[in-house]
């Protein structure tokens, strides 16, 4: 018998009860899901882990996801890991969120059936 790959999310977000929810919504899904709730231990948890997509948050504390975002797709080793840009902040921050080199972007707050779409597109 062959077995089955699970895929792998990594959820990054300093709002404990956001974590928790994507977490246990992609866990439900299927998909093994890693938690971090700030962006500096994000390059060792891909490096170890190597997640098949990325929900970051843009606001979290001390930095920004869009930087973490531009250094993760400018990293050759990284790039080419799908990173979800998830965000409270909508209109003219969406353009923002596109450049650092996102894959894609979810709106705060999100429908569940949106979280679960934007990742399956992406762990594919």
């Amino acid at each position: 018998m062959i077995a089955s790959y699970q895929k792998r999310v990594l959820v990054v977000d300093d709002d404990k009860d956001i974590r928790e929810l994507m977490h246990l919504i992609l866990e439900m899904e299927g998909y093994a899901v890693t938690e971090l709730d700030n962006g500096h231990g994000v390059l060792e948890a891909i490096q170890v882990l190597r997640p098949d997509v990325v929900l970051l948050d843009v606001m979290l504390g001390d930095m920004d996801g869009r930087d973490i975002c531009k250094h993760l797709k400018n990293d050759p080793g990284m790039q080419d890991i799908p990173i979800i840009i998830v965000s409270a902040s909508h209109g003219l921050h969406t353009m923002n969120e596109k450049q650092c080199g996102a894959n894609d972007y979810l709106a705060k707050p999100f429908d569940v059936n949106e979280l679960i779409n934007h990742v399956r597109r992406f762990a594919a």
